[in-house]
């Protein structure tokens, strides 16, 4: 375990501050309209390796949704976000369409990875979603920002929030789990269904999940299994530095995730960088805006509690306890034949190089006792990670599917026999 790893990171981002300082101050001037120097080539070399400098070396907080107006068909209409659940390590925001009919539009709660980005790497999900459902998220906390007093938060505790968030939120609720989410929301739907609880969700959508990663394994999967548990312990668990709200706790840092995604397709961001840099030169705004936008948003990172990163190393990663049938949840072995009335949707991408083709689909071998007009398949050709749930294929094709796969489940669950059977469970 790293106890001051850590605290050389803070100091060598504390230490070139002033640097970084320096070159912000340095490209404002060069860009400054006022200066007779601007438009020349060395002064916007240098302008453009100052912003180069600040960007690659400052650290990036947490983003906002933005999302303030979506369109309805009785035009935009203001959107407002609302904290509706809140526990030390995570809330939901509701995305509340403001003065407006009631709609009667499915409840949606999209449940964000807790995998090193912050909930808002999911905007343009959520954006897809705003016209056609009454969308929440799952807004996850940094660890290093959640004080050692709160206690632990390990993938137990995990599955007991997606179970009460599944209560608050009640009856005819649709679930989409985007990635790391898949395990403890399958295993949060089977509890709930062998308990019989009454506020099991009407639907999963689950988007390039590790189910089995057995199946086509990535990289990723090739060097969890290799290494081990005990590896990971020894090398990636880091404690919070002093002058942090969660000093002390034991943590995966963000910025290791994050040094593990660029290591991972290295050449691509270097790439990036260097094609920023010349519509920076070129004084290309609207192109060097975009990537601004992407890599604030990608370079934004948190920290994971060390027990919830561990279990999950060893629980999806090492050992596949889902697929094998022996994942536990509070001591109690989670039994996926338990699902009957949730319908069940994976999507995979064809060039996935996190979670491989097979991967998610497993979900449907291991659900068996969900009726066959339950389940959707669907893979999206020539898209990565990234794409199952981003970018203008996802807006295109598998967005409007996973719409008509929600508006299957409710017609469904509104025929008499599923509405008598779930007023039953609710006595």
């Amino acid at each position: 375990m790293n106890h001051f790893s850590y605290q050389m990171y803070e100091l060598a981002h504390s230490a070139i501050a002033p640097a970084r300082a320096l070159s912000n101050a340095t490209r404002m001037v060069l860009n400054n309209p006022l200066n007779p120097f601007a438009n020349t080539p060395m002064a916007k070399n240098m302008a453009a390796s100052a912003e180069m400098f600040e960007r690659m070396t400052r650290r990036y907080g947490k983003p906002k949704f933005e999302l303030n107006s979506t369109l309805l068909n009785e035009g935009r209409v203001n959107v407002v976000e609302e904290i509706v659940w809140s526990k030390p390590f995570c809330n939901v925001i509701r995305f509340r369409r403001e003065n407006i009919r009631p709609l009667n539009q499915p409840k949606f709660l999209i449940i964000a990875p807790m995998s090193g980005h912050y909930a808002t790497l999911l905007r343009g999900t959520v954006e897809a979603f705003l016209p056609y459902f009454d969308v929440y998220i799952t807004d996850w906390n940094d660890a290093r920002d959640v004080p050692l007093i709160v206690g632990k938060f390990d993938l137990d505790d995990y599955i007991d929030y997606l179970i009460e968030i599944f209560e608050t939120l009640g009856t005819g609720l649709h679930t989409l789990g985007v990635c790391q989410p898949s395990v403890p929301l399958m295993a949060a739907v089977a509890r709930m269904s062998a308990d019989g609880n009454a506020f099991v969700p009407a639907s999963m959508t689950i988007m390039g999940g590790p189910i089995d990663t057995r199946k086509s394994p990535t990289e990723v999967n090739k060097l969890a299994e290799k290494r081990g548990s005990q590896w990971f312990r020894d090398n990636c668990i880091h404690t919070v530095p002093f002058l942090n709200a969660g000093f002390g706790r034991q943590v995966y840092p963000g910025f290791l995730q994050l040094s593990g995604f660029m290591a991972m397709n290295m050449d691509r961001h270097v790439n990036a960088h260097v094609s920023m840099f010349k519509h920076l030169v070129k004084g290309d705004g609207d192109s060097a805006e975009k990537h601004r936008e992407f890599y604030d948003e990608y370079m934004a990172v948190m920290d994971l509690t060390a027990e919830y990163y561990l279990q999950t190393i060893d629980n999806v990663f090492v050992n596949h306890t889902m697929p094998k049938g022996e994942f536990k949840h509070r001591g109690v072995l989670i039994d996926l034949k338990a699902i009957r009335k949730t319908a069940l949707m994976t999507v995979e991408g064809e060039n996935d190089d996190i979670s491989g083709v097979g991967q998610t689909q497993a979900a449907h071998e291991l659900c068996v006792n969900i009726p066959a007009h339950m389940k959707v398949d669907y893979l999206q050709k020539d898209v990565g990670h990234y794409g199952v749930f981003n970018g203008s294929r996802f807006r295109s094709m598998i967005a409007p599917r996973i719409r008509d796969f929600i508006a299957t489940a409710e017609y469904e669950l509104s025929k008499p026999k599923a509405k008598a059977s779930l007023q039953s469970a609710a006595e």
